[in-house]
């Protein structure tokens, strides 16, 4: 699949949220979604970046903002992640690897030289009309939700 670009239509989603519920990306027609895809719950640059879009909520929905997030995790482990860290938003599971290879962002990793394959942190800025408006790929967590609101605000 061609890597998405700022301006491409937001692939569709249909994915189970933390409490077992359905979540469909049109849920959000006419909102600024804030997809925000990381590699898994509980560690510490996701934590980071969950905390920080968490801290920064209110003025996020204030401006009409959703926030979700996305990770290969099951409904248990973000159940988990959101009871721990009191997360006001909604995680998607994809445990089937269809939304991160929809997005392009499931991908070869490297750590300590081992090889394998993991979700690229990165965050996607839809539009009300379903476009993406803003692709953040260099994602700061412990200030994601600035790198979002500069976006947004330019």
């Amino acid at each position: 699949m061609a890597e998405l670009k700022e301006g491409d239509q937001a692939p569709a989603i249909t994915s189970k949220d933390q409490n077992g519920s359905e979540v469909s990306l049109s849920d959000y027609k006419g909102k600024t979604v804030v997809l925000y895809f990381y590699p898994k719950d509980d560690t510490p640059g996701c934590t980071a970046e969950a905390c920080d879009f968490r801290d920064n909520y209110q003025g996020l929905q204030a401006k009409g903002i959703v926030v979700l997030g996305v990770s290969v995790d099951d409904e248990k482990s973000h159940q988990k992640f959101v009871t721990k860290h009191n997360l006001p938003f909604t995680l998607l599971a994809d445990t089937d690897q269809k939304i991160v290879n929809d997005y392009g962002v499931w991908a070869e990793k490297n750590m300590y030289g081992k090889k394998y394959m993991g979700t690229v942190r990165t965050t996607f800025i839809i539009d009300g009309d379903g476009k993406i408006s803003h692709i953040i790929k260099k994602v700061d967590t412990k200030n994601s939700t600035q790198q979002v609101l500069d976006l947004i605000n330019n």
